[in-house]
């Protein structure tokens, strides 16, 4: 998954995110804008994981993105 594809596509993705992760509030999603990394600074703040910890959960969020658009543009 290209994070250029779900930085382009934010405004569908942001509802994702807050699903996956409640703790991040509306204002969280308008600072990270599609940004991997702002994602993985909040993430690691709001929850007090691991920077290993956080990138495990971002890349099976994208794995997931990734089948999920596959599967909706066949």
């Amino acid at each position: 998954m290209d994070w250029n594809q779900i930085r382009g596509r934010w405004a569908e993705v942001r509802g994702r995110v807050r699903e996956q992760w409640g703790k991040l509030t509306e204002d969280d999603l308008d600072v990270i804008a599609g940004k991997r990394n702002q994602l993985v600074g909040l993430l690691q703040e709001r929850y007090g994981a691991t920077l290993e910890a956080v990138e495990a959960q971002v890349k099976e969020f994208e794995h997931q993105l990734k089948d999920h658009w596959q599967r909706n543009s066949a």
